[in-house]
């Protein structure tokens, strides 16, 4: 499941660099005792503080600079000591250090603090001030200021105690000699000390932001009431509350106080089954969230509970997870990794869940997989690793203390890409596993999507299960899906706003795609953060994400904010039927002048499958008419972008989608290896191009299905096949259904192309009678047949009727009547009048002079070349 990149390894960064040193202490080729290196803590900059126990019995504190990839000895104390807490200021000249005081033997008979708090000067190693000698646990961390104050020597020390408490030390530096810093009023410290917070119950430290987060207690007459409050270290090293919200717990949730990331305590390790609610903060720069996650084990009823409350939308996913009967480790609580926008929850040996907090709405597009289909990618034991996440790197890095090792962990396409191609046994029916299908998919085209290798890599699936899932339609993700992900890398305001998934547009959606089997998902909305202080007024991270707490609200509360596609249909079939120029039509065209031109701009290098090559007049009212729609939605929820921003993001979206599927075409032109002959009519279509014929068949119906245009000469390019690779009649029955629409260009090159054999004579005959009446009249001169003739002949005859009716006023009445057929004018003009004639002869049966029928004929043949202007009278 996931990519691991080595970043540090303890033993061969530290530990071999420690042995040479110790070596050389002792005198010997090579040290063979054990130096016990342990990690204590690491700092802002990516420094690794680690300890270990010098040859000499002394234990040594020692810095890794993940810079230079360099080790420096900071302080040795004269014994062994139990480190439980270090950090080390910015300037390396302080260093802080909490020790558990070791109480065994005599020394359990002395009146000793447990812990014991120290600030040491260690440049160069001069003189020490204790802190704190309490009987509870102290965590202790220096403020990494990224403002560079040369001119003022002072540094900025937490203290966060067992007891609930915090303490900011401001420690004022001097420079003695030149060189030698120490501090100045060492015995003010403790007096000057600022309490920051006090009564917490759990805490947390975010060093890459500077931040505290923190949940207080307050018990009522009727429940258990936990408030998470934020506090935010300023690079002028003041500190206010900036963000706070109530939070649900079960009662008692903490045996002792919990601190997060504040180091790695190797003497206190709380037990499994004294970890009742095991939680973490994360937040995320580039999406403007925060998330906190938490999960609770229930041993009597077998069953973890794990929440991810998406601060930023006001609301929470709780899922409830079976672990069976049979423990299989001792682990009680998953691991939580943000990796982008997704969540990993992992739990060894029973499950992984990637939740997609971006589109949090529906189940089927996170990923739950159960029993052997689990697989992280680690090489150790859960239950040691340690969750390492910076707010502006999408990827975290995964600490396994037990070895040392540090990796990055990435999402791993090629497991993703195997979710997609596993096939459907036979013991499992597909739609089982068409929601991790649907998840594996969206993963890869919305999180991963850059990568164009891996993009051809889904075309090619795609190409390989034509035929739509159960649950879902393929094409129609990858379609949405690939325009969500180029859209929102160009403005992150329209994730809620743009078409994500075909699935939410079902009038019915699958059952399968609401639910996972053995996991039972909430949803609960919680009340929206309180922002305070600067955070209000700030630039950066909290204004940007009280901005996003905003709009979702308002996007929350609105019906539809999501552009649906689909309805666009009822003003494409107006549009279409509207045969008169109007101010709209071009207003709409103007719109697909912008895209196609936009088009046109990308694609001068590529002329593969020829397409954009011509006039396409029911797909340019349609693309026209989505940009209209799409930039209509957009200034409605949106407005916020500006006018010319959301033009320019519609006309890109819609020439984003036209490009899509001009990419698609030529991945599987490239991939069948088709060449200009696949244009010629004359030659029998092969496997390749019927495979190719199929998918533009899907790519035809996802898009209808959809009411997306397709780009111009689409249509003219599925005839073209349609003709090499389908029986005459099965091509004409398609033509009949709607699926295949005739392009004028199509007809015209079959006109030429095509010889006149009985069997394509039959088949343009049978084209020709399928045209619409303004395209006929044009593609009968380009065709020279008998029938073109007659046709040609009978328009003719037809315009000088017309003509002459309208100058000499002459009516023709014989249309009105039934059973008339004007077929050719001058033979129907005849049998007009002798039909008139006949009328108004008399009876045969009564007496009346004889008729001369041979006169009758020529007179009513001169009388038409009269009328027809060939002779006068």
């Amino acid at each position: 499941m996931l990519k691991l990149k080595p970043k540090f390894d303890l033993y061969s960064d530290v530990v071999s660099d420690i042995l040479r040193k110790e070596a050389s202490v002792c005198r010997v080729k090579e040290y063979s005792g054990a130096v016990d290196t342990r990690i204590l803590n690491i700092e802002r900059d990516g420094g690794i503080l680690y300890s270990w126990k010098g040859a000499t019995g002394t234990t040594r504190i020692g810095k890794f600079d993940s810079n230079t990839k360099q080790n420096k000895l900071l302080y040795t104390f004269d014994k062994q000591v139990c480190v439980s807490s270090c950090s080390l200021n910015k300037e390396e000249t302080l260093l802080a250090v909490s020790l558990a005081q070791n109480t065994r033997g005599e020394e359990r008979l002395k009146p000793i603090s447990k812990c014991l708090t120290l600030l040491i000067e260690i440049h160069p190693i001069n003189n020490t001030k204790v802190l704190k000698a309490v009987d509870c646990r102290v965590k202790v961390q220096f403020l990494h200021s990224e403002s560079d104050r040369r001119s003022v020597l002072e540094s900025h020390l937490l203290l966060l105690t067992e007891d609930g408490y915090v303490d900011l030390y401001h420690v004022l530096l001097t420079r003695q000699e030149g060189y030698r810093m120490v501090m100045a009023y060492p015995e003010r410290l403790s007096k000057a000390a600022e309490r920051v917070v006090e009564d917490f119950c759990w805490l947390q430290w975010d060093g890459h932001t500077q931040r505290v987060y923190y949940l207080t207690h307050h018990v009522t007459h009727t429940q258990d009431k936990f408030l998470m409050q934020c506090v935010q270290f300023y690079p002028n090293h003041n500190c206010e509350t900036v963000l706070e919200f109530p939070f649900e717990l079960p009662a008692n949730p903490f045996h002792t106080v919990n601190f997060v990331n504040l180091g790695f305590d190797h003497y206190h390790v709380e037990r499994p089954e004294q970890e009742l609610v095991r939680m973490k903060v994360f937040t995320n720069r580039i999406e403007r969230s925060m998330y906190v996650c938490s999960s609770q084990h229930l041993k009597d009823k077998q069953e973890l509970i794990y929440t991810v409350l998406l601060v930023h939308t006001g609301c929470s996913k709780t899922f409830r997870v079976s672990l069976g009967g049979d423990q299989k480790g001792t682990q009680r609580h998953p691991i939580f990794i943000p990796i982008g926008y997704h969540i990993v929850v992992y739990l060894q040996d029973y499950f992984l869940h990637l939740i997609n907090t971006r589109q949090q709405e529906m189940l089927c597009h996170s990923l739950f997989l159960s029993g052997l289909d689990v697989d992280l990618g680690l090489q150790c034991q859960s239950a040691n690793v340690t969750v390492l996440h910076a707010e502006e790197e999408s990827s975290g890095s995964l600490l396994d203390l037990a070895s040392g090792r540090i990796h990055t962990a990435e999402l791993r396409p090629a497991f993703l890409l195997q979710i997609l191609r596993s096939d459907t046994p036979s013991r499992c029916p597909s739609s089982k596993t068409d929601p991790q299908r649907l998840a594996a998919l969206h993963c890869l085209l919305v999180y991963m999507g850059n990568d164009p290798n891996l993009e051809l890599k889904i075309i090619e699936w795609l190409c390989d299960n034509v035929n739509a899932f159960e649950s879902f339609d393929q094409i129609q993700e990858f379609i949405l899906a690939s325009l969500y992900r180029i859209s929102y890398e160009k403005s992150l305001s329209l994730d809620k706003v743009l078409p994500y998934s075909s699935v939410l547009d079902k009038k019915e959606i699958p059952a399968c795609l609401l639910e996972v089997p053995g996991v039972l998902c909430t949803t609960e909305l919680h009340i929206e953060p309180v922002f305070k202080g600067k955070a209000r007024s700030l630039q950066g991270f909290w204004s940007e994400l009280q901005w996003n707490t905003e709009k979702t609200k308002y996007l929350d509360a609105i019906p539809n904010p999501r552009f649906r596609t689909s309805d666009i249909q009822a003003d494409w079939d107006k549009l279409r039927s509207e045969k008169s120029p109007s101010s709209h039509k071009n207003h709409i065209e103007e719109n697909t002048k912008k895209v196609l031109s936009m088009v046109d701009t990308w694609c001068l290098d590529k002329k593969l499958v020829p397409l954009f090559q011509e006039e396409d007049y029911q797909q340019r009212v349609l693309i026209g008419l989505t940009v209209d729609k799409l930039r209509e939605h957009l200034n409605r929820h949106l407005p916020r972008l500006g006018k010319k921003k959301i033009d320019s993001l519609v006309v890109n979206y819609v020439a984003k989608l036209l490009e899509l599927i001009r990419h698609m075409l030529e991945s599987v032109w490239l991939k069948y290896k088709l060449g200009p002959h696949v244009l010629c009519f004359t030659q029998q279509g092969s496997p390749a191009e019927w495979s190719v014929l199929h998918f533009m068949f899907r790519i035809l119906e996802a898009t209808r299905g959809l009411c997306l245009p397709l780009p111009p000469g689409y249509h003219t390019l599925l005839a073209v096949f349609a003709v090499r690779c389908l029986p005459h009649h099965t091509f004409l029955q398609y033509i009949d259904h709607g699926f295949l629409q005739l392009t004028e260009t199509f007809v015209s090159r079959l006109m030429k192309d095509l010889d006149n054999s009985d069997a394509k004579e039959r088949l343009k005959f049978s084209i020709l009678k399928r045209l619409p009446e303004p395209m006929d009249q044009r593609i009968y001169h380009m065709w020279d047949h008998p029938i073109s003739s007659a046709s040609i002949s009978r328009d003719y005859v037809r315009t000088l009727l017309e003509k002459l009716n309208k100058n000499k006023g002459f009516a023709f009445t014989g249309r009105d009547k039934p059973g008339f057929r004007p077929e050719f004018l001058p033979l129907t003009y005849l049998a007009k009048i002798l039909s008139d004639i006949e009328e108004q002869a008399l009876n045969p049966f009564e007496e009346q002079e004889n008729v001369d029928a041979r006169f009758v004929e020529e007179t009513a043949l001169k009388q038409t070349l009269i009328l027809l202007g060939f002779e006068e009278k």
